[in-house]
């Protein structure tokens, strides 16, 4: 097999063991999966960067081996019913940021960043109200660590308060307990994982994001850890879906300034 077709092959098949790969991302097995994926396409990426060596128009070469990916993508979306494209687009989204992103830049080589920025932009062209941040893995590790609070954490920054403060710390043991028990408790912790860097991202590119994060635990942060102390789960989590839906409507899909 050249080193075009091992590129092309590599390429069409990473989001879909990506996907099959979910379960894996936990706390306790995140990295012993990623590593498990990548090296899986090592190869691929060996080829890939042969040819970006080599031939002169480097940018259609990019082109085919990300459209290799991303059709992949629009193919598992044809057909899906309606009320199903929602949680597909989610798994798709959250296997390409933990998974094939990562991946792609964990190579290293001269051809991994240039590759991965095709991808993304590919993306988004084909699904416009996705909104996928590039991470390397080292980050997104680190982020288990802080449990993936990203707009608490963000929100806490602003008000000077510690990772290992009351508030983050109440709302971490609240998710891990009270929200990952209900029945649809994962699904809504996945879909936060999903559209959180992103909103905490649009948030801190505007000038006033400061004010953002303060009305945030204002309305938001502050309520729910009220409800928490006064064993009202169900109401907190009625709050969490309300902040979550909210955000996502007003920042998740905003141009960057």
């Amino acid at each position: 097999m050249n080193d075009y077709q091992s590129g092309i092959d590599g390429m069409s098949r990473m989001l879909e063991e990506a996907l099959s790969k979910l379960s894996g991302f936990t706390r306790s097995q995140y990295s012993d999966t990623f590593q498990s994926y990548y090296q899986a396409y090592v190869s691929a990426f060996d080829s890939i960067e042969k040819l970006y060596g080599s031939v002169v128009e480097k940018d259609t070469m990019l082109a085919n081996m990300s459209r290799a990916l991303v059709d992949t993508a629009a193919a598992r979306m044809e057909g899906v019913k309606k009320r199903d494209r929602e949680r597909v687009q989610i798994d798709l989204n959250l296997s390409m940021a933990v998974f094939v992103l990562p991946a792609i830049l964990q190579y290293k080589g001269e051809s991994s960043r240039p590759l991965c920025d095709r991808v993304v932009s590919d993306w988004k062209e084909s699904f416009p109200k996705s909104q996928l941040t590039p991470a390397e893995f080292e980050y997104i590790e680190k982020g288990f660590h802080k449990k993936f609070c990203y707009i608490t954490t963000a929100v806490c920054d602003t008000l000077g308060k510690g990772d290992d403060c009351y508030e983050l710390n109440l709302l971490r043991r609240y998710r891990d307990g009270y929200m990952r028990s209900q029945p649809d408790g994962s699904e809504k912790i996945r879909a936060y994982y999903d559209v959180a860097p992103s909103i905490v991202k649009h948030i801190k590119e505007r000038p006033d994001s400061a004010a953002v994060f303060r009305k945030i635990y204002s309305d938001f942060i502050a309520p729910c850890i009220r409800d928490i102390e006064n064993g009202d789960n169900e109401s907190c989590l009625d709050r969490y879906t309300e902040m979550v839906f909210f955000l996502k409507e007003r920042y998740f899909y905003e141009v960057s300034v």
